[in-house]
């Protein structure tokens, strides 16, 4: 009896993938020990890999402004460097606006911290004594020995504590991070190759699935690869230029009502815009707690003029320069933060997005390739 190769390829990957599953099943240990190691030396290139794909995003654009230059590799390195150049300016530029605002911050926070817990807790034993229904309801409920100042100070130890648990955490992961910082120092400098050897890499890469794969298989993953290179590029150009816009909204409006901590704010809230749409809330979070200190009916404004603002940026400015660039709905985009989130944190929000825009894409594509294969027309 003659068998086909492909028939006894077949069978030859069906027994593999079942000795691979048994394994996988039985030697729980042994195979995430062995996913450790791999990601262990993979995760640097990986990085680096990363790296390169974000900073090629305003390399392609710096190249063009380096048109002039003719050769080749004076033109790459000189994009190369300026992007490299560009981009420890911004980090420089981030971290002096606020590191000295951080530390004035916190030395100011001090004492004004015990002014306001002094405030509060006068406020509310005022309250309770103008409003005696009140008191002997808490006295039958077993809180006739209820102390509002200890009930406070304790509330603020609790929150020392936790302050000084984190700290005592954070101090010894520094002592950890050298392995980390190989990775990252590896990382940079794969990055670096990548972006001199991208178009060289590109062609290696089509070689290689062309020459082990069908060509029509090929063909489509060319396709998708090159979709998701133009919607992850544009996702992350939108998203730098609608952070850097909102960051000005917000330094600009409240340099308008003369609210405090403007630099450290308006930073805040722009670096945490980062991540879609519950991003801005967490600046918003951390901003009006920093002025509630300072001037608790600023804070108030400063909530009201964060709403105001975010409806501006959702209706107006997000759609039409992140939104656009990435074909999508804001809708699917709230979809796409939600499962992202749930499966792999503040990362899979950021990835999702471009993600789900390329599955978005190539379901219409397909969609519309079948129908016109069935002839019909569905919305008739």
């Amino acid at each position: 009896m003659h068998i086909e190769k492909r028939t006894l390829r077949n069978i030859f990957i069906g027994v593999f993938g079942c000795i691979i599953l048994y394994w996988i099943l039985h030697e729980t240990a042994r195979v995430k020990a062995t996913f450790d190691v791999i990601f262990g030396i993979v995760s640097p290139f990986a990085l680096g890999a990363a790296f390169a794909f974000i900073l090629n995003v305003p390399m392609r654009a710096i190249e063009k402004l380096y048109k002039k230059i003719k050769k080749d590799g004076l033109r790459r390195a000189a994009a190369v460097l300026t992007t490299l150049f560009a981009l420890l300016l911004v980090l420089t530029l981030v971290f002096w606006l606020l590191i000295p605002q951080v530390i004035e911050t916190f030395q100011s926070l001090i004492p004004k911290l015990n002014v306001f817990v002094t405030q509060i807790e006068s406020k509310i034993s005022a309250f309770l004594k103008t409003n005696p229904q009140l008191m002997e309801w808490l006295k039958d409920t077993g809180f006739e020995k209820l102390n509002i100042g200890d009930l406070v100070q304790k509330s603020v130890s609790l929150l020392g504590t936790s302050v000084s648990a984190i700290l005592s955490g954070a101090l010894s992961a520094i002592g950890n991070i050298s392995g980390a910082l190989v990775d990252i120092v590896i990382g940079i400098v794969f990055a670096i190759y990548c972006l001199f050897q991208k178009e060289t890499l590109a062609r290696q890469g089509r070689k290689l699935i062309y020459a082990y794969f069908p060509e029509r298989f090929c063909d489509n993953t060319v396709r998708i690869l090159r979709l998701t290179n133009s919607t992850f590029s544009n996702f992350l150009s939108g998203q730098c230029v609608e952070v850097v816009i909102l960051g000005c909204m917000f330094a600009i409006s409240m340099a308008i009502f003369g609210m405090p901590y403007i630099p450290l704010v308006s930073v805040l809230v722009a670096v945490t815009a980062f991540i879609p749409v519950v991003g801005a809330w967490v600046g918003c979070v951390l901003g009006t707690f920093l002025i509630l200190v300072a001037n608790p009916l600023q804070a108030v404004w400063f909530v009201v003029m964060f709403l105001v603002l975010q409806q501006i940026e959702n209706n107006l400015i997000y759609p039409r320069v992140v939104g656009t660039s990435i074909g999508l709905s804001g809708m699917w985009v709230l979809v796409a933060v939600a499962v992202g989130g749930e499966l792999m944190g503040v990362v899979g929000m950021l990835l999702f997005i471009p993600l789900t825009s390329v599955c978005y894409q190539l379901l219409g594509d397909a969609v519309e390739e079948k129908i016109r294969e069935k002839n019909c027309d569905p919305l008739g």
